[in-house]
């Protein structure tokens, strides 16, 4: 039986440990000073308790971190002063540039680094995430048949650590910076009554703008005209008390692209002006 410890039992990391023991796993938990709605969703999903890391440290063959992505370092470090030399997985919502650093905090005892991300929700009878992975390919398949025939989908991914957290951050930049501003949008809206309206355009579309990247050329071409709409937009926002950034940020974006005023260029050359420096500087 493989033995997983899970770092820490939250609303996610509590479900996909759950779904690694019902594929034949033993999960184990730190119950060492975690609240009460922890200890509750460990004893819900039947998950063995600790007393502590350095137990967890000995008994693990994986140990999976899932925690805010600000303490992942922290978490990594108290992890790699137990001398862990086990498949150390970090799951969390880091840069490729984070798990560069977290690779390197437990490199000297001697544990493989794998690169996880998890996109989609907690796991449950009707929700089926995917875990990505990426790293030493020789760990990728050991971590997959953690969640063998569960809900929890693992994709191992090739090029090396690095991989999975990148997938995560495309993915996430866009799914929730367009939320929030969906909801600026809303709320612009309704300040003028016209929410109804707005909700019956938007309901129109039925795809996500991230998979219409035939699109983008088309956007980069009218950027001369649009950047200045949002600029508009943001002062509109400014003007009844609501955040106007993500529109000037919209707007900065597109600056980049002024060079392709009505041009019809290839995707690619789209992509590379993102990489440029817009005229009045770094944004």
């Amino acid at each position: 039986m493989t033995v997983l410890g899970i770092l820490h039992p939250g609303s996610m990391g509590a479900a996909v440990a759950a779904q690694a023991r019902r594929s034949g796993a033993e999960v184990l938990w730190c119950s060492d000073g975690r609240s009460p709605e922890t200890t509750h969703r460990a004893e819900q999903y039947g998950l063995s308790a600790v007393g502590g890391l350095s137990e967890m440290a000995d008994r693990a063959d994986v140990i999976l971190s899932l925690c805010p992505p600000a303490a992942a370092e922290d978490v990594a470090r108290s992890v790699a002063a137990c001398s862990y030399s086990g498949t150390y997985v970090d799951g969390n919502a880091v840069s490729p540039a984070t798990m560069t650093r977290i690779t390197n905090i437990m490199r000297p005892s001697g544990a493989t680094v794998v690169d996880g991300s998890v996109i989609g929700s907690p796991p449950s009878a009707s929700k089926s995430p995917r875990l990505y992975l990426s790293g030493p390919s020789e760990a990728l398949p050991r971590v997959a048949k953690l969640f063998a025939g569960s809900t929890v989908r693992a994709r191992p991914l090739d090029g090396g650590v690095g991989q999975a957290s990148a997938l995560k951050l495309s993915y996430s930049s866009y799914q929730k910076a367009s939320r929030v501003l969906a909801a600026v949008a809303y709320a612009l809206a309704s300040d003028y009554g016209v929410e109804a309206e707005l909700l019956d355009i938007a309901q129109g579309r039925t795809t996500s703008y991230l998979t219409e990247t035939n699109y983008f050329p088309k956007v980069a071409a009218r950027s001369w005209r649009w950047g200045p709409e949002m600029r508009e937009a943001a002062l509109t926002l400014a003007e009844v008390g609501l955040p106007s950034e993500l529109a000037d940020a919209a707007a900065a974006v597109m600056e980049r692209w002024e060079g392709l005023k009505d041009a019809s260029p290839a995707l690619a050359e789209v992509l590379a002006e993102l990489h440029t420096t817009p005229p009045g500087g770094p944004v």
